[in-house]
């Protein structure tokens, strides 16, 4: 019988990963200058923090820690949203279980649903359908959140509540986009990043392709990478080789399950039930316009920001000025300058939005760099 660890072991293996590491050292010693990798998903963070990736390459080659994830990127507004709703009467909130911690400006879901609100963590979106079914009596929000990666599994649950007749169930949607948020990254007159590796799994729905922009208008080497150690090893090779011979090109390391169109009948029913957002602010970067969804018109009538559209903050709340998590997400800085770090800022009581997350560039560097022991 097949164990789990024969299908991982292997995108492990110290030799592979010591090799790849000898080939990287090889090809950085003849660059004219350093590479500054930006890894635009904290899944990746995770994986060079976890396993001292960046340990083994050589001194011209360092990473900037891009957005992490979608509980990073969440502006305390947006979570005060999911608050305001727990707390009214008759509603229950529904949300993936990664949301529950997230701090806002009045406390987390967790604390609501400790006060007594009927907050549901969930790790399946369609788990909502029986939730909101059994409780006809109920209003049902679901709080969506995710990048590409977990757009489609709220599309679908729009589209059974849809066919299935379910009048009680809403949608608060906080689905966010990557190509937009390198832009913004690129924008910043102080940018460092001259090189990206992109997240697989957001590459499995949209494709390769949708980096195309990023190579032809940056001239930055992008190269989609699987999230194992070998996977983001092989990466920084792919990005190292590209650099050595002064070129700039779309690369996919992990061609084992992304395609350049992506997922074509995942793509379909994302655009028939969401649309672009004109604009949304991320925590840490900003507003960066045309980055989220939102849904259709035809679908206003399940748009949780509609209905309780007289009780939700419309005001953007800032991190707390010390928090330094926009320079260290544009490179400027690493976690470990910032003077909260460590301190009044850990992963039991974040600050700011690098801390947030288990993929946050902060957590990531607080769990493996030792902080949490000193």
């Amino acid at each position: 019988m097949l164990e789990l660890k024969q299908l991982y072991q292997g995108f492990r293996d110290p030799k592979t990963i010591a090799s790849l590491a000898e080939q990287i050292k090889q090809q950085a010693a003849q660059l004219d200058g350093d590479i500054r990798i930006m890894e635009v998903c904290g899944g990746h963070t995770h994986t060079i923090m976890k396993y001292g990736l960046n340990q083994l390459l050589p001194d011209n080659i360092d990473f900037i820690h891009g957005p992490g994830c979608p509980v990073c990127i969440m502006p305390k507004e947006r979570i005060d949203h999911a608050i305001a709703m727990a707390n009214q009467d008759n509603v229950i909130l529904v949300t993936l279980g990664d949301m529950i911690r997230v701090p806002g400006s009045k406390g987390s879901l967790a604390q609501s649903r400790a006060s007594g609100c009927d907050v549901r963590p969930i790790y399946d979106p369609l788990d909502t359908i029986k939730i909101a079914c059994d409780n006809p009596d109920k209003t049902v929000v679901f709080f969506a959140i995710g990048f590409e990666t977990s757009t489609p599994m709220t599309a679908v649950l729009i589209e059974q509540a849809e066919k299935l007749d379910i009048n009680n169930l809403y949608f608060h949607i906080n689905h966010v986009l990557v190509p937009p948020a390198i832009d913004a990254v690129m924008a910043d007159p102080k940018v460092r990043v001259n090189a990206f590796i992109g997240p697989s799994h957001v590459s499995v729905i949209q494709g390769s392709e949708i980096y195309r922009s990023a190579v032809e208008n940056y001239g930055t080497p992008v190269v989609v990478s699987g999230f194992e150690p070998v996977d983001v090893m092989e990466s920084i090779l792919r990005i190292t080789t590209q650099k050595a011979n002064k070129i700039a090109e779309l690369d996919n390391q992990y061609s084992r399950a992304v395609t350049p169109e992506g997922n074509l009948a995942a793509k379909a029913v994302i655009d028939k039930y969401l649309c672009v957002r004109p604009d949304f602010r991320w925590r840490g970067l900003g507003p960066i316009p045309s980055s989220a969804l939102m849904l259709r018109e035809q679908y206003q009538h399940r748009d949780a920001e509609l209905h309780f559209a007289s009780i939700l903050p419309t005001e953007a709340i800032e991190d707390h000025k010390a928090c330094q998590c926009g320079d260290i997400l544009r490179g400027l800085c690493k976690p470990k300058d910032c003077k909260v770090f460590g301190r009044g800022c850990s992963p039991e009581s974040p600050m700011g939005s690098c801390m947030v997350s288990s993929e946050g560039a902060c957590n990531a560097y607080y769990r493996y760099n030792g902080v949490s022991d000193e």
